[in-house]
């Protein structure tokens, strides 16, 4: 994301954009069920309605991510967990998982992905393998992982070759699906790059929606911690290169800079293939909800 300086001001001092409003309706948010258990009501943070992704980190319980998915179904949300494929042991516990999701919360949309653990617990190693499974069939959206700057776990050379062609797999899919489909990518920090890789999936002929993936207000040090950890390609150099100014490095960063840029690119080519911003709270959530709000208002 190309010329991304985050900026300092705990509020925005200049009146938002009506092209940026219009460029975050409709936004979704990531939380995972110990940090939607530090929020006592989600109703003052995220208007009704908002698509709220639930991250399921090796580990965590079913029960946990059921509960979280139940809670926020209750309070007015549409919960889309997680399923990593990677992780999944079987076609019973996957079974199991979607029918306890869709009995207990309600839940009628997913994002699958392969995940990111590198020995897969069982037969499932790739998301394509858990939409052919037939066990998400009747789910109105099902979303996979995009990555704008490439992913070394999967093309490690460096290219995109593999990437590639699992997005045309799963374009495939999504023509013979009922569901709704989209690609919700990693976080980065340019916008540039970010609109190349738009423009080249759909000069490849990969129509999907794209949501893109934005990292909300945080410390620069969490930023960094989270971006390397993810894999975040050559917009890294953004945060290195704030970092080296001392007398910024403990000030907070936000996405103002590179939204608008996206912004203003999509209000100029309407058939731009972003239809949606997708936020990681990687600064909490009430952090982001307060940028939301500062950057949503008419």
């Amino acid at each position: 994301m190309a010329l991304l300086n985050f900026r300092r001001e705990a509020r925005p001092e200049t009146p938002t954009n009506g092209v940026v409003a219009a460029f975050l309706d409709g936004f979704s948010i990531e939380v995972m069920p110990r940090t939607a258990a530090g929020i006592e009501d989600f109703g003052p943070l995220l208007p009704q309605g908002t698509r709220v992704y639930i991250a399921h980190i090796e580990g965590t319980p079913i029960e946990d991510m059921v509960a979280t998915a139940r809670r926020l179904r209750e309070e007015g949300y549409e919960p889309m967990p997680h399923f990593p494929a990677r992780i999944i042991p079987d076609a019973a516990t996957l079974r199991d998982w979607v029918g306890r999701y869709k009995s207990e919360a309600g839940v009628r949309e997913a994002l699958i992905l392969g995940g990111g653990v590198a020995t897969p617990a069982g037969a499932y190693d790739s998301a394509m393998q858990l939409l052919e499974s037939g066990a998400f069939d009747g789910f109105a959206r099902l979303h996979v992982a995009g990555h704008p700057e490439g992913n070394r776990d999967i093309d490690p050379d460096g290219s995109d070759r593999v990437v590639m062609e699992a997005l045309r797999l799963k374009q495939d899919f999504a023509a013979r699906s009922d569901a709704r489909m989209a690609i919700v990518t990693q976080f980065c920090f340019e916008a540039a790059p970010v609109i190349a890789w738009a423009d080249r999936l759909a000069a490849a002929g990969i129509e999907l929606p794209i949501h893109i993936g934005v990292a909300g207000p945080a410390k620069l040090q969490t930023l960094l911690k989270f971006a390397i950890a993810c894999g975040v390609g050559p917009s890294l150099r953004v945060l290195q290169k704030r970092a080296r100014d001392v007398t910024k490095l403990l000030l907070p960063f936000e996405p103002t800079d590179l939204v608008a840029e996206l912004a203003a690119h999509k209000a100029a080519n309407p058939g731009f293939g972003i239809e949606a911003v997708h936020f990681f709270p990687l600064g909490g959530i009430k952090t982001n909800a307060a940028w939301l709000a500062d950057h949503t208002k008419g």
